[in-house]
């Protein structure tokens, strides 16, 4: 696990989630060391000697906890460099300690400070400004964590949580704050990642202008069109409920995981994030899975028995009458369709169920994506519809979450594209999933050149092509964080490159390729605010230790809300060639 590293005149403390990432308080050159970082938020630290700021010059070298473990275990084995031994006061584990929370950290968790030493522990469920009672659970290198044992007083911008698991769940953690605010952490936490890690002064004249306010998310609840939700053998339940007994089927679970266990599951009836119709096909489910007639069991994830293993509900939109049609994935271990029948049967009487399908998974993992998949009811795929394009959804397809959010993002990614619509320009969609950016720009274009890794996502890329009619879009299976010296030969020089990356950021060859390209401009695409940072600084600011020189100008940065009540941010970046 990293650590930031911050030296006051009081003593040093390390902070999760980064690798040999140092604040110096004296000094004006910046040093950097590979590989490329990502770092923390840091709008919530306040610095502990109050006669020097903490956060004035930094070098950094590493990448982001949160990061694909594949790809992090990668990088660090690559570029591992000791980590520096510090001596700092941390309290004991099981103690009991009075925190009050001074501002969210990645992930939506509370950051706070012992009192007297400046101490720094993480809190989840901690919300700023609430004064609560904390014990010590676990102690890493110079920063502990503490789960709550009891509020003092109350965070502030408070409000009731419209969900009776919202205590529980892991799902939306900041259900209880105010909306409004919920935002202006968002905000905060980009600005901040754009400054430290992305190395944009906020002194600039400009910086105003190029860092836009976050545009928040008009439907808070119901807007998630794919819910996952999995089978156990037994419910979790929180310590306030442990003294009811139950027995025999009625222990078995079908919700969602608890916070930070694979194998306990909540049991939930009902989600405020999915639709209406979604929650009504969860609510005949429930009522009936566990009946001991239907022989059904759930995956036991540790003895590997059982059959139920995952119920995948995703929400679309009918084409001709704009109503929402819902598919239903059961996943499970085997091939035994008569053990379903029942629950087809009940279920294919919703009207908006239009598409009922099974998914085999014989391996051991938790993946709901099956082998092999079975059409156990009406069709194989659901439709949507997308800045007047429709696209087929099957049971493993990528698409946006949250379809109305997704007007929005794709609405900015077209402003900022700034295409001539003379159709005589260039498109390189690189990470282009099932192809809906470079899809939804292809109207204006003379050709679309998408990239993909997930053979499925270029199948259904190249359908919702033929779909729409639209003859000027190549989709290609590739892997972006492979590409060799041939990259860039099978098409010409595009005149805009969308890059829309998954958590870990960019690969550096790809930065490689495209500061050498030197696209007129690129519109960065994120859902990880600290890598996009980091890309950045790279595109336009260069790296001396991988022999890069910037060549890129940051026009502007729009942060978008596309998950209300979680700490996901997405970002929508554009850059103009120097």
């Amino acid at each position: 696990m990293g650590c930031i590293e911050i030296l006051t005149g009081v003593n040093r403390i390390s902070l999760p989630f980064i690798q040999n990432l140092h604040f110096a308080t004296t000094g004006v050159e910046r040093q950097l060391r590979p590989p490329p970082l990502v770092m923390l938020p840091t709008y919530g630290l306040r610095r502990v000697n109050s006669g020097r700021p903490w956060l004035q010059n930094f070098r950094r070298s590493s990448i982001f906890s949160s990061a694909i473990p594949a790809i992090q275990d990668a990088e660090e084995s690559q570029f591992d460099k000791p980590k520096p031994k510090t001596q700092s006061y941390f309290p004991k584990r099981g103690q009991t300690l009075e925190l009050v929370c001074e501002s969210l950290a990645f992930k939506g968790k509370g950051l706070c400070k012992v009192a007297d030493t400046g101490f720094v522990v993480l809190c989840d469920r901690a919300l700023p400004g609430e004064r609560f009672l904390g014990r010590v659970t676990r102690k890493k290198g110079n920063y502990a964590e503490v789960s709550k044992v009891e509020t003092i007083s109350p965070h502030w911008d408070i409000v009731d949580a419209p969900c009776e698991y919202a205590s529980t769940c892991g799902g939306c953690k900041t259900q209880n704050l105010l909306y409004e605010a919920q935002v202006r952490a968002k905000e905060q936490q980009v600005r901040e990642l754009v400054i430290h890690v992305g190395k944009f002064s906020d002194k600039d004249p400009e910086f105003c202008s190029i860092m836009k306010p976050i545009i928040p998310c008009d439907i808070q609840f119901h807007y998630r069109n794919k819910m996952e939700f999995s089978f156990a053998t037994k419910k979790w339940l929180p310590k306030e409920l442990l003294h009811e007994k139950e027995d025999g089927a009625s222990v078995y679970a079908l919700g969602l995981h608890a916070p930070g266990f694979f194998d306990k599951v909540l049991n939930v009836n009902k989600c405020l994030l999915q639709s209406e119709p979604a929650n009504a096909v969860l609510a005949a489910i429930q009522e009936c899975w566990r009946d001991p007639q239907l022989g059904l069991s759930p995956y036991d994830v540790h003895s590997h028995d059982g059959f139920l293993k995952h119920l995948v509900l995703r929400t679309g939109r009918d084409v001709k009458t704009g109503l929402p049609e819902l598919m239903v994935n059961f996943v499970t271990s085997c091939y035994k369709p008569e053990l379903l029948k029942a629950l087809v049967q009940k279920i294919s009487t919703i009207p908006e169920v239009v598409s009922i399908v099974n998914n085999i998974n014989t391996s051991v993992g938790s993946t709901s994506v099956g082998e092999q998949e079975y059409i156990l009811h009406g069709k194989s795929t659901i439709t949507e519809i997308l800045r007047g394009l429709t696209f087929q959804i099957s049971a493993n397809s990528f698409f946006q979450t949250n379809t109305w959010q997704a007007e929005v993002l794709y609405k900015l990614i077209e402003d900022c594209a700034d295409l001539r619509g003379d159709g005589s320009e260039i498109v390189l969609d690189l990470f282009c999933g099932t192809g809906t950016i470079g899809l939804t720009l292809s109207r204006r274009v003379r050709h679309v050149y998408g990239y993909e890794v997930v053979p499925q996502a270029v199948s259904d890329a190249r359908r919702n092509a033929k779909l729409n009619g639209i003859c000027n879009a190549t989709f290609v299976e590739g892997d972006l964080n492979k590409i060799g010296e041939n990259f860039g030969k099978d098409f010409p020089k595009p005149d805009v490159v969308i890059s829309d990356p998954n958590r870990p950021g960019m690969h550096m060859k790809l930065i490689k390729f495209l500061l050498k390209l030197k696209a007129p401009r690129i519109v960065y695409v994120s859902c990880n605010p600290a890598t996009c940072a980091r890309d950045l600084d790279y595109l336009c600011h260069g790296a001396v230790e991988q022999n890069i020189q910037g060549c890129y100008k940051l026009k502007s940065l729009q942060p978008v809300d596309m998950f209300p009540h979680t700490p996901h941010i997405e970002c929508v970046c554009l850059l103009e060639l120097c």
